[in-house]
């Protein structure tokens, strides 16, 4: 057990920058081989929104922007948005907390592409939000190169999201996507046409996204439903409820009272067969 984790366990949580840079001092000494990277992307910073910059610089630079005007971006979104680096706490203890896999912040900081697509997101969203679109896309389109993740600038995240392995997560523009939603790979917020306006999905707190979940069109899941892996929906989901199958019907009501903390996706027996969603 990490000495984070001891204290965790001793005397409660620790805040997150301290706690990110203990794991970082631990690793470091255990393995020399990754001491300079290390010191480079947390050690040699003094807060996590320096460090935040430097890390999503030294992913998305590349020709076209180099590292250093990526982290110059990074860091006037931050200064200018104080709301981003709290949602960026919110989603690093998300995924300790519904990820078993995950041994501390160190793991999602450094080399998970869902928690690194998020924060490359939530700065292409605030540049969308000061009218700079094409700048936005940019990140967009590093974005899905990097981390084959593919978020519209224009779609709003709550905080405390948690993207898991996130490999082909597509939302559109005018996405919502609520606090406290977990979803995982595959998952489409996606629209049912050409048409133009509000077109998209809005994903209530709480929600769980299973792998290959499609929700198409202005629909509303409400919060702390479950949309169980490969389904398709088409209309609303009520809070608290279950949706499964193609197309998607609801199959409980209630579903487990937290289930995108529980990561809870099994499905119990009683399906609501006329009740076609």
């Amino acid at each position: 057990m990490s000495r984070h984790l001891e204290i965790v366990a001793a005397e409660g949580p620790l805040p997150v920058w301290t706690a990110l840079r203990i794991e970082a001092q631990e690793a470091a000494a255990n393995e020399p081989g990754l001491a300079s990277l290390l010191n480079a992307t947390i050690l040699a910073h003094h807060d996590l929104a320096s460090a935040l910059s430097y890390q999503v610089a030294r992913k998305l630079g590349d020709q076209e922007m180099r590292a250093m005007s990526v982290r110059e971006m990074a860091d006037q979104a931050y200064a200018s948005d104080p709301s981003l680096l709290a949602k960026v706490e919110a989603d690093l203890r998300a995924v300790i907390e519904r990820d078993p896999a995950c041994r501390g912040y160190l793991q999602p900081f450094l080399f998970f592409k869902g928690f690194q697509a998020l924060q490359t997101h939530r700065i292409a969203h605030w540049l969308w939000t000061e009218n700079r679109p094409t700048l936005a896309f940019h990140f967009q389109s590093r974005m899905s190169e990097l981390f084959q993740v593919d978020i519209h600038p224009g779609a709003r995240f709550g905080s405390g999201v948690f993207m898991d392995h996130a490999t082909g997560i597509v939302v559109g523009e005018t996405a919502q996507v609520g606090d406290d939603v977990s979803m995982l790979h595959g998952v489409t917020l996606g629209g049912t046409g050409a048409e133009r306006g509000d077109r998209h999905p809005k994903i209530m707190r709480g929600v769980l996204l299973g792998a290959g979940a499609k929700v198409l069109g202005n629909v509303t899941i409400g919060e702390y439903a479950k949309v169980a892996s490969g389904s398709v929906v088409l209309k609303d989901v009520p809070p608290g409820c279950t949706a499964a199958g193609v197309p998607a019907r609801l199959v409980n009501c209630p579903a487990c009272s937290e289930p995108a903390r529980t990561m809870d996706h099994t499905l119990p027996r009683e399906v609501y067969e006329d009740y076609v969603i």
